[in-house]
């Protein structure tokens, strides 16, 4: 059953054409990977499903478990349970690392501020006190971010870049966290360029300037990173013949 349903969007902005008449099937409790190269639209795609007011104006619809949410602002769109977890986390000036986790938690608790700073490997009794400000590297507030979506115990959750500038560490801590989300019950969206993250999908996208080229299981959509550039209309794509010759 599709949990989320994009039907033929598109969105222009200032004359440029960002998605185009992009049609998917999101299917509950999965771990989907949306994928392209840089430009393609996997973020924008991201923010129009959140409903950011900067991406509202576009057409065709997004519905949720069988209900147009198109119309609905961000605020409502969370309270249905949906989410999404920017490439560069934000900082919250003034809040301390358990008010952020509770501000937004199931469970409004200190056992379950310990339980999620665990599962995204960050000791609690040195992290439940600091400040999410500039003090905490890109990492760390990747993995706090992280751990308040587990507390919030989405219904869906879009991570954009999940790997984006973490080491090794934090972006296995981020697979064991996405493993306990799916586990839950909850449908994952992963926006990625790459081959790491994307197989930690069940099925995956393949979108290029705005538009769907490919979809199926992740082995299929990881052939398009063995340099086996699948047909699309990309106006970049190389001219195979250049100056006539053979």
């Amino acid at each position: 059953m599709a949990i989320l349903e994009v039907r033929d969007v598109s969105l222009q902005v200032n004359s440029t054409v960002i998605l185009n008449g992009l049609s998917m099937e999101f299917w509950e409790g999965y771990v989907h990977a949306v994928v392209g190269p840089n430009g393609a639209g996997k973020s924008t795609l991201a923010n129009v499903i959140m409903g950011l007011p900067d991406y509202r104006q576009h057409t065709g619809d997004i519905l949720f478990e069988g209900k147009s949410i198109k119309n609905l602002n961000v605020d409502e769109r969370a309270r249905l349970g949906i989410t999404l977890a920017w490439q560069e986390p934000a900082r919250f000036e003034g809040l301390t690392v358990s008010q952020f986790i509770l501000a937004s938690a199931k469970d409004k608790n200190k056992n379950e501020i310990d339980r999620v700073l665990e599962l995204v490997g960050l000791e609690p009794t040195r992290y439940r006190s600091r400040a999410v400000d500039k003090t905490l590297s890109g990492g760390e507030r990747k993995r706090i971010e992280l751990a308040s979506i587990l507390a919030m115990k989405p219904r869906l959750v879009m991570l954009d870049e999940p790997d984006s500038g973490v080491d090794i560490e934090a972006i296995e801590r981020i697979f064991e966290a996405i493993d306990h989300l799916k586990k839950d019950g909850c449908t994952i969206l992963l926006i990625t360029h790459s081959p790491k993250v994307l197989e930690k999908a069940d099925h995956a996208f393949l979108i290029c300037s705005g538009m769907l080229v490919d979809k199926g299981e992740t082995a299929k959509i990881l052939e398009y990173f063995s340099g086996k550039c699948l047909p699309c209309p990309h106006k970049n794509l190389p001219d195979l013949n250049p100056g006539g010759r053979e």
